[in-house]
């Protein structure tokens, strides 16, 4: 028989991992083949925030270097499992369209710089990872969006730097090519033919 602490404390638990696993209300339409995933109208898309601070390597990046390009900004922790199955795809989405005008942009959460690097590593990311231990960059972008204490969640940013896109949980390289090729369309880019 269980102790009414032992009930409350698991009950606690219960109630921490359904909140950090929960979605926020969507600020824009979700699309009905994917509830994750939230896209945003041209006329209805809000500015992105600055993301900015020093990559895992120890460079300085802003999102707006990016501004002209569509950009797939991650946010993802070493120890997060879907973080990792998620990399590869992530990985094959800067070097299939990386050359289209696409950037892929990380944003890494662990406390510790070695532990995003050795991530980074292990998985053979070509693009750059701000590295934000706080969380403080997703903080910056606009309430309900995202839940920034459930990881992994993607932006995806238009060439004009607005927020075209949101998806909570892992990204695969199909889901993001539907987002980015209108996108890359609209901005006069030819997206490359599959």
């Amino acid at each position: 028989m269980t102790t009414p602490r032992r009930t409350y404390a698991a009950l606690a638990v219960l109630c921490a991992i359904l909140a950090g696993c929960s979605t926020p209300a969507p600020i824009g339409d979700t699309t009905s083949s994917d509830p994750l995933t939230q896209t945003l109208k041209e006329g209805e898309r809000p500015a992105a925030p600055d993301f900015s601070g020093t990559t895992l390597e120890g460079h300085t990046a802003h999102l707006t270097d990016y501004r002209g390009k569509v950009v797939v900004v991650n946010a993802w922790v070493s120890w997060c499992g879907p973080c990792r199955i998620e990399a590869p795809e992530l990985k094959k989405i800067q070097q299939t369209w990386g050359s289209h005008g696409v950037q892929v942009l990380g944003l890494d959460n662990d406390k510790s710089r070695t532990d995003g690097l050795a991530f980074q590593k292990d998985h053979h990311l070509g693009y750059p990872s701000l590295h934000d231990p706080s969380g403080r960059q997703a903080l910056k972008l606009p309430r309900g969006l995202v839940n920034p204490q459930s990881l992994p969640f993607t932006i995806v940013i238009d060439p004009a730097g607005k927020i075209a896109a949101a998806r909570m949980g892992a990204v695969t390289e199909t889901g993001l090519t539907k987002i980015i090729t209108p996108l890359l369309a609209a901005s006069g880019k030819k997206p490359r033919q599959s």
